[in-house]
């Protein structure tokens, strides 16, 4: 999904279920608008899956989009069907969104 995409479902209040993959501290530099994401870093994914429900439309997301892809194949072999990796991350909706997010 592509940050225009995503910012468009987002607007449309299309129920949708964020999980942000960076550390805590990229959340400090840049982060998507607050809707109640869901904080797992990556490092802590294989461990936490299970607060995810597999019946939620998930779209996952990272800096660039790389360890968010990673878990959303994770994710798709353990048999959740709606996911999304926001292609580009943060970085890609700063470019594509919120002009004014700091790019790191």
């Amino acid at each position: 999904m592509t940050a225009t995409e995503l910012k468009a479902r987002l607007d449309q209040e299309q129920p949708l279920v964020l999980v942000d993959v960076r550390d805590p501290h990229e959340r400090q530099i840049a982060d998507l608008p607050e809707v109640d994401q869901h904080r797992i870093p990556v490092g802590e994914f294989l461990e936490r899956t299970g607060e995810l429900d597999p019946e939620d439309p998930i779209v996952l997301y990272c800096r660039s989009g790389a360890r968010s892809l990673w878990a959303a194949r994770h994710l798709a072999e353990r048999g959740f069907e709606q996911i999304w990796n926001l292609k580009g991350g943060v970085l890609a909706w700063r470019d594509e969104v919120d002009p004014s997010l700091r790019e790191y």
